[in-house]
């Protein structure tokens, strides 16, 4: 989606749905990772499973990827976190932390 893309982590409750929104209201492009990426997995092999727990909170690795891969936008930036991280964390040109930039 960016020329240059931006993961925008934490854990629960440092702010990131918050970070996403502010973004989003000041004409950033913005995805909320946790709404429009995840959902329950298995983080090493993307199996879907049915349990409701943190440890299997994951996002789409194929959807990140051609997310990525378009360049229409100048900046995105992914908010939220993922149990399956090491997926696609090379694919970014930054990773900042919710928790840091609420605090300054």
């Amino acid at each position: 989606m960016g020329i240059r893309d931006y993961l925008i982590e934490g854990v629960s409750g440092t702010g990131k749905t918050s970070v996403c929104n502010e973004l989003q209201r000041r004409g950033y492009h913005a995805i909320h990772g946790d709404r429009e990426l995840a959902y329950q997995g298995d983080p090493e092999t993307g199996t879907r499973t049915d349990g409701v727990t943190h440890e299997y909170h994951i996002w789409h690795v194929d959807k990140v990827k051609d997310l990525v891969a378009n360049q229409d936008e100048a900046v995105t930036f992914f908010c939220g976190g993922s149990r399956n991280i090491s997926k696609f964390l090379d694919l970014f040109d930054g990773v900042l932390s919710s928790r840091s930039i609420l605090t300054h």
